[in-house]
Order: structure tokens, then sequence, then C-alpha cells
């Protein structure tokens, strides 16, 4: 009789967890154009980065059942009394898949004007997890990858998801096109504390309005590492709060040497037209 029991007590518990698991809401991620200003936050070393100064600006659209699409530009003005000044520009446009397992991008570099890099390509996910991409710009190439790397808004979404369970960790290996297009960073994203809707004192204007009023965030440190580097410092860190609705505000961008903080200057959120369930 007790095994009896202690079976009927597993199976129900297992239908309560299945049940829990289909109504859990899928993320939902909601276009958006979001304006940054940029600024230094540190700079290192007497040769380093005296003045920064720069702006991002990123337009996000889409859904799950059309895919996802980004423009993002980042202008940035470097001052240093070694090097003089400097202005980098990029640009990148890209598409995903809502499946999360294609992509294509394209993206161009440029330094005091003049083009340093540019890439033109569209890449797959197969079955088994490994990468491939191929190329149309700077000429025609492949680039194959394994280890289950993810694109860049699965990886956001999935991020989301870790969050909302309460968890403070997530690692993945993340594609993203940028550079040459030849490289898979490995992520190591640290996770805060929920923010609930509504709190925090020192939020810019342009996150005070309605459409986020409602909405939990959580503040994030993501870390992209380089493959087969032997001292695992990493290539760069992205720290910012995500909403759970995929916007983000406090930005801090830091490149080792020196670092820059992104302040959310100017948020549009056009209304909600799509009907996308997934």
């Amino acid at each position: 009789m007790r095994s009896l029991m202690m079976a009927a007590g597993l199976s129900f518990a297992m239908v309560t967890v299945a049940m829990a698991d289909v109504e859990k809401p899928p993320v939902h991620l909601i276009p958006h154009r979001a304006v940054y200003d940029l600024s230094l936050l540190r700079s290192e070393g007497s040769k380093g980065v005296e003045t920064a100064r720069g702006r991002i600006a990123m337009e996000f659209g889409g859904d799950a059942c059309e895919g996802y699409t980004l423009k993002y530009r980042q202008v940035t003005v470097l001052d240093s009394g070694e090097a003089g000044s400097r202005t980098l520009d990029t640009q990148t446009a890209t598409y995903e898949s809502g499946d999360g397992l294609s992509m294509r991008f394209k993206s161009t570099s440029t330094a005091q004007g003049l083009v340093r890099d540019g890439v033109d390509g569209d890449a797959q996910l197969r079955p088994d997890g490994s990468l491939n991409v191929r190329f149309k710009q700077p000429r025609h190439d492949t680039f194959a990858a394994t280890g289950q790397p993810i694109f860049p808004t699965d990886h956001m979404k999935r991020l989301i998801e870790t969050a909302r369970k309460g968890e403070h960790t997530y690692s993945a290996r993340v594609y993203d096109g940028s550079d040459d297009g030849k490289k898979v960073y490995e992520t190591l994203s640290v996770i805060g504390s929920k923010i609930e809707p509504g709190a925090g004192q020192n939020v810019e204007e342009p996150a005070r309005q309605e459409a986020l009023a409602k909405v939990p965030r959580w503040p994030m440190t993501i870390s992209y590492f380089e493959e087969g580097k032997g001292d695992r410092e990493p290539a760069y860190t992205i720290s910012f709060e995500l909403y759970d609705n995929g916007i983000a505000r406090a930005l801090k961008i830091n490149y080792g040497e020196f670092a820059l903080k992104g302040d959310l200057k100017s948020l549009e959120i056009p209304p909600v037209t799509s009907t996308c369930q997934r």
C-alpha cells in the first residue's frame, strides 16, 4: 500500500510539474528603438584614453513567428594624449529566425572614416549542434564550428528565462558574426536579484514610460571570452539592466584598458501589432 501511495504521489507531482511547464509564458521581446549616449567610465595606464564620447542607436523588431531584426550603430570618439583622437564607427544589421536556427548578418567598421572591416554572411545551426557559415563579403568563404553555439537574440531570451527561474549564472557559446565573422565567443553571464516593476529612484526619463512600469528587470554582466585563449581574460564585458521584454538600460561596456557607460537617451516603443502566440 505504501508503495502504491508513493507511486501515486510521484505521478501527481510529475503531472503538476508538467502543467507548470506548459503554463509558463514564453519570453516576448518587444520592438523598440533606443539611443544611448556614451561617455568614459574608467581608463587605466598613463597612455590610456583620456576622454570618450559617442552614441549607440539600435532598432529591434519582429517576433518569434516572423523572426527578429536588429539595426545597430555605435560611434565612439576616443581621445588620448599619446594617440590623439580616434573615431570608430560600427554598423550592423541582422535577421534571426524565430526558431533560433538561422541568422543573416552584415556589418561594416570604419576608423577615421576608412573602412577597416566588412562582413556579409548567412549562418545555420544544424541538428547536431554544429554551425555552418557562408560569407558573401569580403570574399566567398566558409566557417564552421561545433559545440552548440546560439545566436544573440536566442541568447537574450535564454537569459530572461534563466532570470525568471531565480538562477544567477548562465553559460553559452554565442555566435554574432562580429569582427571577421569567424569567432564563437564563450560567454558567462552573472544575473543579479530581480528588480520589481517601478523600483529604482535614478531611472532615466525614457525608462519611466508606461510600457516599462509593470515590467521586472535584472542586473546582468556578460563576459565574452575568445576560444583558445590561455589567460581566460574576457575580450570584453557588458553590464546592463535587462527588462523582461528585452529592453536594456544602465549600459556599461568594459574593454579592459577603458570602460564606457551608456545612458538611455531616448526610447520609442511602437504599438504592438503582432498576433504571434509563440
